[in-house]
């Protein structure tokens, strides 16, 4: 299949104060429609560099950029215009126009290719339904969150109808949970409207949850590219090995961090086994069932004659529906409950 985004050779040298520096470096690559490939390195990689190269914001030094077969490089000024209004961009910082009202931002891009208001604000509605902020038409970007911001630009950046989107540094500024659920709309967006989605980020996170491509950068070269979770699970390069590692480790840290603030968050009950098999993991299967984890802070049983004897004191969520339930299914298996305080474990 003839990929959407070919690069061939490309490189990019900036000069700086005398000082030649190469952004790019030989860079070949392909991305096929409907793919969500991810472009990952740390700052500094020249990831955003290319990017820019791919819609021609930065004409490259060498090389060749082909979207849809067509070599940008050979496009007249005019031609080159109207290749950019098939792919959209979104930014890190939103770039929205602080004094016009929400609607009006994402009709802009109509208005300058010479769509008439009515239409490009019909456009606009319906693309505020599409990111879930129709109540936001007449609001001002001042008046938003920054996930709020990012879903205007992600409503403005598809007016136009693009068939390629890409976003630099989309996430960054924004807070995991908000992260996940621009993501989560990156994905509908791609689902429904067939756009492939080039996306540049330094975390590994944002690449695992949505990429379906993957290539890292390093020093302004490619060093592995491919799919995803071919790459994830296998990665054959030391900075792969890094970004994976450092995004497991970070995966563990914040496990950790829930798991220690959901047991900050817990009651004491005190169970008492009298008459239960000493081999049924009572605990263990209410655990798998709720889907909630509890913390054994004390446990005093033995097994005489296969029953269970003895009492374990267990920290429980406080949320009440949840406690009631978990009581049910503990007296259910014979177990005999009571709460207990800070007091009783002294």
């Amino acid at each position: 299949m003839e990929p959407i985004i070919e690069v061939k050779d490309l490189s990019k040298v900036f000069k700086s104060e005398g000082i030649l520096v190469e952004a790019l470096q030989k860079i070949n690559l392909k991305i096929h429609k409907g793919e969500i490939y991810g472009i990952i390195g740390m700052s500094g990689a020249g990831k955003s560099t290319l990017v820019r190269c791919l819609n021609y914001l930065e004409k490259p030094t060498e090389g060749t950029v082909l979207v849809e077969a067509e070599d940008l490089g050979k496009l007249a000024e005019r031609e080159l215009r109207q290749k950019r209004s098939e792919i959209s961009m979104i930014f890190q910082h939103f770039n929205l126009l602080m004094q016009k009202k929400v609607i009006d931002n994402i009709a802009f891009p109509l208005l300058i290719q010479g769509v008439r208001k009515k239409e490009a604000r019909k456009r606009a509605a319906e693309l505020l339904k599409t990111v879930g902020l129709s109540d936001k038409a007449d609001a001002y970007p001042a008046q938003l969150s920054g996930g709020q911001k990012q879903r205007v630009a992600i409503a403005r950046a598809l007016a136009p109808n693009p068939k390629i989107l890409l976003c630099d540094e989309a996430t960054s500024a924004l807070d995991p949970q908000t992260t996940e659920s621009i993501l989560e709309l990156l994905k509908e967006i791609n689902h429904k409207y067939g756009i492939t989605i080039v996306i540049i980020t330094h975390e590994m996170a944002v690449v695992r949850k949505i990429c379906t491509h993957v290539a890292i950068v390093e020093k302004g070269r490619i060093i592995e590219q491919g799919n995803m979770t071919d790459i994830f699970n296998h990665p054959k390069s030391k900075k792969a090995r890094e970004l994976i590692i450092g995004h497991r480790e970070e995966e563990l840290w914040t496990g950790e961090t829930r798991q220690r603030d959901r047991l900050e968050k817990t009651d004491k009950l005190r169970i008492v086994f009298s008459e239960n098999s000493a081999f049924e993991p009572v605990i263990a299967n209410m655990v798998l069932q709720f889907g909630i984890p509890v913390n054994i802070l004390k446990a005093d049983t033995k097994n005489v004659g296969g029953v269970a004897k003895g009492e374990m004191i267990l920290g429980i969520p406080k949320e009440r529906n949840i406690q009631l339930e978990m009581k049910a299914y503990l007296a259910a298996h014979g177990l005999e409950i009571e709460e207990v305080t800070d007091d009783d474990m002294e």
